[in-house]
């Protein structure tokens, strides 16, 4: 994608127009598994809502995603990473990915993607690998260093 990015703290109204990203985004895989359930998306993304870890992507000043990097003692958990669909597939995934995970290159990255899910080819040109299985989702990690 040839369009710059920035990337800035979430704020309460960025709330809903996030809640129903993450809905389109996740919905056909969730309701593949049966797990799609609206009120506890809603919970989910409240729970994960925090300016301190959770950016707003936006391309020319226009939100288009959100991603959320939430650093631990030995490794930064990846989550809460939605891409309008009309931008996907044209590189902007992976240069924000790359601009998050730049802020923590010393610690290991880590993401639960649900089984699956088509997502999990990203992650894997990404650099990370499946190190374990969950009851609904894969494990991914990808060490300090590794390179896409």
């Amino acid at each position: 994608m040839s369009a710059a990015f920035t990337l800035r703290p979430v704020e309460e109204a960025d709330f809903e127009p996030l809640l129903d990203l993450s809905i389109r985004v996740l919905r056909a895989d969730l309701d593949r598994v049966g797990r799609f359930d609206p009120d506890r998306r809603r919970t989910r993304m409240r729970a994960g809502f925090d300016p301190a870890t959770l950016s707003v992507v936006e391309v020319d000043g226009r939100r288009v995603g959100c991603i959320a990097a939430t650093p631990a003692a030995d490794h930064v958990e990846i989550h809460s990473f939605y891409l309008e669909p009309s931008v996907q597939g044209r590189g902007l995934g992976a240069a924000v990915f790359a601009a998050v995970a730049g802020r923590h290159a010393a610690l290991t990255v880590r993401i639960e993607v649900l089984k699956g899910s088509a997502v999990l080819g990203f992650w894997q040109k990404q650099g990370f690998r499946v190190i374990a299985e969950q009851s609904f989702d894969w494990l991914c990690e990808r060490e300090p260093g590794a390179l896409p």
